[in-house]
């Protein structure tokens, strides 16, 4: 008889609770207890998604981050590589202008004594 009087589309509001059984009204309470706590459990699970969520965006962010950290380093190692790479090039074109400049000088020395 519960069950028809609750299944009936009718709200609390509508029912007056007065004139229900008091098994009626705990069998009522019982069941609200039960639907509070699947909700509850629910909304636990749901805060814990949430909660997942957060920390994959917090990780997303200090990957991006660190991503960013990284290219700078990359970026000044780049820098650094192509100013040591042109201090070399440089280092070796001066050694050979002075190998020729000496190898002339040895030449004009030996055409002196011929």
């Amino acid at each position: 008889m519960k069950k028809s009087i609750l299944k009936k589309s009718h709200t609390k509001s509508e029912v007056d609770l007065r004139k229900l059984k008091r098994i009626d009204l705990l069998e009522m309470l019982v069941e609200q207890g039960k639907e509070t706590e699947a909700l509850r459990r629910r909304v636990a699970e749901l805060e814990k998604q949430l909660e997942d969520r957060k920390i994959l965006l917090d990780q997303a962010g200090n990957i991006a981050q660190a991503s960013l950290e990284i290219n700078r380093v990359m970026e000044a190692a780049q820098a650094a590589a192509q100013q040591y790479l042109d201090n070399v090039t440089e280092l070796c074109r001066r050694k050979e202008e002075e190998a020729i400049a000496r190898c002339e000088v040895k030449e004009k020395a030996m055409e002196g004594n011929i």
